[in-house]
Formats: C-alpha cells, sequence, structure tokens
C-alpha cells in the first residue's frame, strides 16, 4: 500500500511539475528570421492599398501583433495604446501591424469607429497566425514580435496582457536602437 502511494504522489508530481522546457511554443525564437506574410488589410491613411507584405517593412522596425477579435475590450484596448504611441514608435522608423482573424470589412469598422491609425491584416484562415505561433482556432492567439529593419526576431512577448503593452514594446525597442 505505501509502495502504491508514493507511486500516486511520483504520477501526481509529474502532472503538477511543468518545467519551461517541456512547454509547446511554436512560435519562432529570437535571432529567427521573420515568417514571410501576405494578407489584406486596411489602413485608414493608405486606401487603395489593400494587401501587405513583410517585405513592405524591409529598412523598418516592425511591431507585428496578434490579437483575437475586433471590438473586444482587451483588444480595443491593446490597439489604442499602439495608437496612442504611434507618432513615438514612427521616431524610431518603426511600423505597427496587427493581425486577426477579422475580415477587411471589420478591420476598417474597428479602425474608424476607434480611431486605429495603423495597418490592420485579416488572417482568416490562420495561415500567418500559425507560421508565428499564434493560432488557436478560429482566434489569433494574443502574441507580439518585434522585427528588425533586417527581418529578424528581436524579442516576443507570447500570451500578451492588454493594459500597457505598447508601452512595453516601445521601451524594449528603444533599448535595441
Amino acid at each position: 500500500m505505501r509502495k502504491f502511494f508514493l507511486l500516486l504522489i511520483v504520477i501526481f508530481s509529474i502532472f503538477i511539475y511543468h518545467p519551461k522546457s517541456y512547454a509547446f511554443d511554436f512560435a519562432p525564437e529570437i535571432g529567427d528570421l521573420a515568417p514571410d506574410f501576405s494578407l489584406n488589410g486596411v489602413n485608414t491613411k493608405f486606401k487603395n492599398k489593400t494587401k501587405w507584405d513583410l517585405i513592405d517593412f524591409k529598412d523598418k522596425w516592425l511591431i507585428l501583433y496578434f490579437y483575437p477579435k475586433d471590438f473586444t475590450t482587451g483588444c480595443t484596448i491593446e490597439a489604442k495604446g499602439f495608437t496612442d504611441l504611434k507618432n513615438k514608435f514612427l521616431s524610431y522608423n518603426a511600423e505597427i501591424v496587427g493581425i486577426s482573424a477579422d475580415n477587411e470589412e471589420s478591420h476598417d469598422s474597428f479602425c474608424n469607429s476607434k480611431a486605429i491609425n495603423y495597418t490592420l491584416l485579416s488572417d482568416s484562415n490562420g495561415i500567418v497566425s500559425e507560421k508565428y505561433g499564434s493560432w488557436i482556432p478560429p482566434y489569433s492567439d494574443r502574441n507580439t514580435f518585434l522585427i528588425s529593419p533586417e527581418g529578424r526576431i528581436i524579442y516576443r512577448w507570447i500570451g500578451v496582457i492588454p493594459i500597457n503593452h505598447a508601452k512595453e514594446v516601445l521601451k524594449v525597442l528603444e533599448k535595441n536602437l
């Protein structure tokens, strides 16, 4: 009986203790080349442009963030945080791009009603989100990647908390300039 309880304790402790090395993380690592993308989207400043590619941001810093859904509380907080700091990011030659599974019409409405002043891309089938380890069907997971002007992942935030996230990203960008 004693062996049985010891065995139970060992088995139970295996399920309770999960070292970080056992966690599944399919997101690109720091130092990796950023996965390529080509998606339709919206930017209220560029009404005639409908498609964006990673190459469009060559020679610029890119804040690429994934979020679950337009108009939800957390997503609105995160989007407004980046909007409020947009000019500061621009002063460091950095562009902001948000990606979710929402369609372009939803993005256009979200940008116009919440005064979002940067590009939002539609990844309805999750192909790009999956490349970045950010796809939990049918939504994009809340992750952010700082991509260098040379196209490398410099920093990543996995499982983002929206409040003050844009400020965290700005601090890391400033340290990497």
